[in-house]
């Protein structure tokens, strides 16, 4: 059984596989963009999450942290 730090560490190592993930897809879509702009098309989807706006599911906005 794994403890909740485990948990935990598990769920940031797929959070950083998910962004380089993404990070390859704005390369392999943008071949000729500089590092920067690259970092800043990152940071972008980051903020915005195209799709999951409200969260990473169907439903109402949660208002529990709000």
């Amino acid at each position: 059984m794994s403890s909740a730090a485990d948990r935990l560490r598990t769920a940031f190592e797929l959070h950083e596989f998910g962004v380089r993930m993404q990070r390859q897809r704005f390369r392999r879509d943008n071949p000729d963009v500089s590092d920067a702009d690259l970092d800043m098309l990152v940071r972008a989807w980051l903020q915005e999450r195209p799709g999951a706006e409200h969260g990473d599911t169907a439903g109402s906005p949660s208002r529990r942290f709000a």
